[in-house]
């Protein structure tokens, strides 16, 4: 490529003292040109059919490439889906990686982000190697998973940056900081669009920001609109840098650094990273800054045009103040590099990068034609063999263009349709062809929901509690301090944060003590922010420390689950094994007083977490050696404990932080010959009073307690007991139709007790309605001892009604 460079032309940014040479400036034009042909390559694709959906970093390249001047290995990226310049910039992403993203290419070398799971843009480093095990993550920058649900990356952000705090100040996490930290001097380098500072996650990560005093750089790229709505529907006084002052940090005072700069002025923007970047650095204080004067010439995405909600005006502004134009005029005008030289620099790269998608497209397509050449090959001879009219599935398979997955899968099953009933290899090879072929894609698209390392917590065993001659009985709450003194010691990865579990030692004094003993690194105390008190464990956690996140009850969980559901319960997933995030969740509920502190919202939380194990101890013990078990493995799990149960009294194991109980393992709590109940949490307690009182008129009940519904008795013990009973009764304290219905479905169809079953299936919840405050609301809200003897006698009497005579009078018409 020919050049004109002249090599003794150097830019120095006035503030930060940054020297740019010719090269230097050259070469950030060619990524910013680079960068923006690959944008309209992929709208041109999504409106042709090639892809399913684009959108990407235009008219953000120069403040980019003043970002990634100042990123440094080790350093985090958190961004949302316009950093596609910053990516290439960094070495992070390349342009045959960003076409094998935009075209959904499953293969994980041609994608590494997300192996086609993600949309365009959305990027992601590979910080596990294929067993799962943590790489050095201190050779390169790394990039966090990107999210599309706005300002969910901020939560993370947090947690990304206060880690580098904890490894500058916490003995403990130091201790382990080889391959995660030099010193605490990684910055996380948070981006988010103007609009998305409306979003309350924005606010609270802000605030923590401010409060925590973190390396962490945000910067807003402000391109005036909202999808279509303008600023100053979006942010009060239409600009987020001027809503911020009162965050500004003073000296010696905590809050933020702030900073504008205009999104076109390369070298502004080069000395505005650089500036912001060090101070956090050196210093961890955090900055804000406000990129203004951004374009966005393609508008939003491929599924509208700008031009129908943008003024005349607003659209010469973008073609105007568009910033590689900017950045060539400065160029120009600087004698850096001259006209004619830079339009033929302009054409090669925007050929190269044509040659480059078209080479991104025929690796995506050659499995797919490959694949489809087989099942043509089977359906045809198939089709020979059994004299089938199957001519109008294989025109379908042979015309398709392009061809698909999908296209195979569905003809493939259709011809296998037709063919039902016959008989023949040829018919024997594509039935096998159909199930191969689903497996096969079942791991492309579905695979990695849960850890596959050797280090899952589905592979630990059980070891049981040892308890002395002479245990005491304490109070519950005293197991699990011990338990999590315990783990604290074993493990210096290990830290426990959230609200009040520092100094007061949680509200009901499980870690009463342990912030004195192990210090204030690693039982912390937050603020009132449950995304932000999620999002600093996520962060944490990717960056290779294990906190325990406290949740103060179950109900609150909410103002977390958004980030909990789209961010940590999808990361394995979504990066299909690249990254993980093993934060444990602590929370409390089920049974006490009050609407918002007896809340049992499990089918919400199965739902929404599915990537998360769930685990529901009926006590104390029991939640420590799931504890033990959660602490010891590498996946996300939330632990929910019985909210009433903290005095109540337990014996002491003396192995209390070490004996495990195993995920997906139910426990028979009580044998019985009559019915199955099955429950989990605070009804084990209340069921056993209640099979005491059925046994009194000749009931033998058996109580089988799931202590996990994710995963959900993986040894089908549920079935066998049915299977033995005939009848199965799920007491839950969910709304009617939430968790027990979950449970019903596993019990029934997955594990085939329906075959067993001489009853139909029962289930008896909790009210529609939240529970009033006060015994008397709980017991009306709340299955309670009489429901469950009641449920269970009428199972009875409908199985043997001579031996089982009506409880109430029976009225007489």
């Amino acid at each position: 490529m020919k050049t004109g460079t002249r090599p003794d032309i150097a830019v120095t940014t006035p503030k930060a003292k940054l020297r740019l040479s010719a090269q230097d400036v050259l070469s950030d034009y060619r990524l910013a040109v680079r960068s923006r042909a690959a944008s309209e390559l992929s709208r041109r694709e999504v409106l042709v059919g090639n892809a399913p959906f684009g959108i990407s970093g235009e008219g953000k390249e120069v403040a980019q490439l003043g970002m990634a001047r100042a990123f440094r290995p080790g350093d985090w990226r958190s961004g949302y889906y316009r950093d596609q310049t910053f990516m290439f910039a960094v070495g992070l992403a390349d342009l045959s990686q960003y076409f094998a993203q935009l075209y959904a290419d499953p293969d994980v070398v041609r994608d590494p982000n997300s192996a086609g799971r993600q949309m365009l843009s959305h990027f992601a480093t590979r910080t596990l190697d294929e067993r799962g095990r943590w790489k050095d993550l201190l050779t390169a920058g790394q990039s966090a998973s990107e999210l599309s649900p706005v300002g969910a990356q901020m939560p993370r952000s947090v947690g990304l940056a206060w880690a580098s705090r904890l490894y500058r100040e916490s003995p403990a996490a130091r201790a382990v900081a080889r391959g995660f930290s030099r010193g605490g001097e990684e910055v996380c380098f948070a981006t988010i669009g103007n609009a998305g500072t409306s979003e309350g996650v924005f606010w609270e990560s802000l605030n923590a920001a401010g409060v925590l005093q973190i390396p962490l750089v945000i910067s807003v790229w402000d391109d005036g609109y909202g999808i279509s709505v303008p600023n100053e529907f979006q942010t009060t006084k239409g600009s987020i840098s001027a809503v911020l002052e009162g965050f500004r940090r003073e000296d010696g005072g905590t809050g933020v650094d702030l900073y504008t700069v205009k999104g076109h002025d390369y070298v502004a923007c080069c000395d505005v990273y650089q500036l912001a970047a060090d101070r956090a650095r050196r210093e961890h204080i955090p900055a804000v800054i406000h990129v203004t004067e951004m374009t966005q010439p393609q508008g939003h995405s491929t599924s509208g045009s700008h031009e129908r909600y943008k003024s005349k005006e607003r659209l010469r502004f973008e073609i105007e103040f568009d910033p590689i134009r900017r950045m060539r005029e400065w160029i120009i005008r600087e004698e850096i590099e001259d006209v004619a030289t830079l339009d033929e620099l302009e054409r090669e790269l925007r050929t190269e990068v044509e040659r480059t998608r078209e080479e991104a497209w025929d690796a995506y397509q050659a499995p797919i034609r490959a694949e489809r050449e087989q099942a043509l090959a089977i359906v045809e001879a198939v089709a020979a063999d059994a004299q089938a009219d199957l001519d109008a599935v294989l025109e379908e398979l042979r015309s398709a263009e392009p061809p698909s997955r999908r296209l195979i899968a569905s003809t493939a099953r259709r011809a296998l349709v037709a063919l039902r009933g016959r008989d023949g290899s040829a018919r024997d090879e594509l039935a096998a062809f159909v199930e191969s072929y689903a497996k096969r894609n079942d791991e492309l698209f579905n695979s990695h929901l849960y850890s596959r390392s050797a280090e899952s917590p589905l592979r630990i065993g059980a070891v049981a509690p040892v308890y002395p001659g002479d245990a005491d009985a304490v109070d519950g709450r005293m197991v699990l301090l011990r338990c999590f003194d315990a783990n604290l010691a074993r493990d210096p990865r290990i830290l426990i944060l959230g609200e009040d579990v520092g100094k007061l030692g949680d509200v009901n004094l499980v870690f009463e003590g342990l912030q004195a003993k192990h210090g204030e690194q690693r039982v912390i105390d937050t603020g009132i922010r449950e995304a932000t008190i999620l999002g600093q464990g996520i962060g944490a956690a990717l960056r290779g420390l294990r906190p325990v996140v406290d949740i103060q009850y179950v109900d609150y969980l909410l103002y977390a689950l958004e980030l909990a559901s789209d961010d940590l319960a999808t990361l394995h997933w979504r990066t299909r094994g690249g990254q993980k995030a093993p934060v444990l969740i602590r929370t409390k509920g089920h049974r006490l007083q009050g609407i918002w502190h007896t809340g049992s919202p499990m089918a919400t939380i199965i739902s929404s977490l599915r990537g998360l194990h769930v685990a529901v101890p009926r006590d104390m013990t029991r939640a420590a050696g799931l504890y033990n078990t959660l602490l010891r493995g590498d996946d996300p799990a939330l632990l929910i404990e019985v909210l009433s149960g903290y005095r109540l009294k337990e014996r002491l194991p003396e192995n209390v932080g070490e004996f495990t109980i195993p995920l997906g393992v139910t426990e028979t709590i009580r044998g019985g010959s009559d019915v199955t109940l099955v429950t989990y949490g605070a009804l084990c307690r209340i069921a056993m009073e209640a099979t005491a009182d059925l046994a009194s008129v000749g009931i033998e009940t058996e109580v089988v307690d799931v202590q996990t519904l994710l995963p959900f008795d993986r040894d089908h013990s549920i079935a066998e007991s049915v299977e033995k009973t005939g009848a199965l009764l799920v007491v839950d304290e969910d709304v009617p139709g939430g968790a027990s219905a979950y449970i019903v479905r596993e019990v029934v169809e997955t594990q085939g007790a329906i075959d067993h079953l001489d009853v139909g299936p029962r289930t008896l919840t909790a009210a529609p309605n939240r529970v009033a405050v006060g015994n008397d609301g709980d017991y009306f809200s709340k299955p309670n001892r009489e429901d469950i003897f009641e449920a269970v006698y009428a199972i009875m009497r409908e199985r043997r009604p001579d031996d089982f005579p009506p409880i109430m009078p029976e009225r007489r018409s």
